[in-house]
């Protein structure tokens, strides 16, 4: 059962997109997938601003997505081809709380791509693949822990002209890791496509 990891560094540099284009991009998986969302105080991670990702009542919470509007990141997976889509939230810090409805997910389907730097502190994945983009200053604290373990790097093209807006940030971690160039609205070309198709059905 391969188990396919998307993170990224900050909000808003393509985690979803690349979700979506791998599982329209390679139907035969027959993807089941998987977005994580952690908050906090009664504000969204994803986006800083209040939302509708607490839970009232606990911790956490898991809903199966079943619109297939687009509307939603979750719905956006099914409009693009899977078979199935998950979306967990939890408070910052629980997401442990929610990992056994998380594994009776992993275990009840044979593909899974999951959006989520967090869930590699308890799950190991068949491949990693995270996203920067050079020019949003943003990097997360969990995007720097599991940076060395990222199987490649999908990274944003930016100008000659333009440098790095991350601060005390290393690359070193994945300087030797294979790195796919993407560009809106383009995330994920034909390169990535091969390289994660090969890496799956590798023996």
């Amino acid at each position: 059962m391969p188990i396919l990891v998307i993170g990224g560094h900050s909000r808003n540099v393509g985690k979803t997109s690349v979700v979506a284009g791998l599982i329209a991009a390679l139907p035969s998986f027959h993807w089941t997938a998987v977005k994580i969302t952690q908050y906090g105080h009664g504000i969204c991670s994803a986006n800083g601003e209040a939302c509708d990702c607490a839970t009232a009542d606990h911790s956490w919470a898991v809903s199966e997505e079943r619109d297939r509007s687009g509307e939603s990141d979750t719905s956006r997976f099914l409009v693009s081809g899977a078979d199935h889509s998950w979306w967990v939230r939890t408070e910052q810090g629980h997401l442990a709380e929610a990992l056994p409805s998380i594994r009776k997910i992993l275990a009840s389907t044979p593909n899974v791509i999951i959006e989520s730097n967090s869930i590699l502190r308890f799950v190991k994945p068949d491949l990693y693949l995270t996203v920067l983009d050079p020019q949003t200053a943003d990097f997360k604290a969990s995007a720097q822990a599991f940076l060395d373990r990222a199987d490649a790097v999908l990274l944003h093209s930016v100008e000659n002209s333009k440098g790095l807006a991350w601060e005390r940030v290393s690359l070193k971690p994945v300087t030797n890791r294979p790195t796919f160039t993407i560009q809106p609205p383009n995330y994920v070309t034909p390169e990535v496509i091969a390289f994660v198709s090969a890496r799956l059905n590798a023996p």
